[in-house]
């Protein structure tokens, strides 16, 4: 008999100022890749070897959140949303529903999300203690570090290529000199309070 269907779900993306938030879902396979662990203690070269393991020998599903979504939403309904979408997307590959989804945090989108219909299980520091939540970390840190790679050809002045949009001392000073992109968010009181005093 086949085991039951686990995946595990982790975001990228909640604290930075710009870019789009990030959720990934993985379904480990069997034997299941060596080496995973919190994708923010991997080298970036391990994590991108990851993920074209766990890519191609997993199932796997990527929600992406945008800008004005978070802005409309608040960031931690974006971060439901895009972990809702990621599973999604893992059950529409795998054609069936898995049995519990283990979420990184203290918090599920389940009775946050309408469109949540898994039983859900959250796990604090579980990127670190899930294999299967560690495969989503690094699935979603590395899809969402290129997104903000590709956005750093077209905004060149905030450093994302490096910052990945955080708020870092670069980031910042680009922000007063040239103000915010359509990429920032104007929720998050650096952006709003410069927005403030233009």
């Amino acid at each position: 008999m086949n085991a039951p269907l686990i995946a595990g779900v982790d975001e990228a993306g909640r604290g930075p100022l710009a870019g789009p938030v990030v959720a990934a879902a993985v379904v480990l396979c069997k034997p299941r890749p060596s080496g995973l662990g919190d994708s923010k203690v991997l080298s970036a070269s391990r994590r991108g070897e990851l993920e074209q393991v766990i890519k191609r020998r997993c199932h796997w599903g990527i929600g992406v959140v945008d800008v004005g979504e978070i802005d409309r939403l608040n960031i931690f309904g974006a971060t439901m949303l895009a972990m809702t979408r990621a599973v999604e997307a893992v059950c529409a590959k795998l054609g069936c529903d898995p049995l519990e989804v283990l979420v990184d945090g203290n918090l599920t989108p389940q009775g946050r999300r309408d469109e949540w219909r898994w039983p859900a299980r959250a796990i604090v520091k579980g990127d670190a203690k899930e294999p299967c939540i560690s495969a989503a970390s690094i699935i979603a840190k590395e899809h969402r570090d290129r997104l903000m790679r590709e956005a750093a050809r077209e905004h060149p002045h905030y450093g994302w290529e490096r910052n990945a949009g955080y708020g870092t001392a670069e980031h910042l000073a680009a922000l007063r000199e040239h103000g915010p992109t359509p990429l920032h968010r104007r929720s998050f009181a650096p952006v709003a309070q410069l927005e403030l005093s233009l």
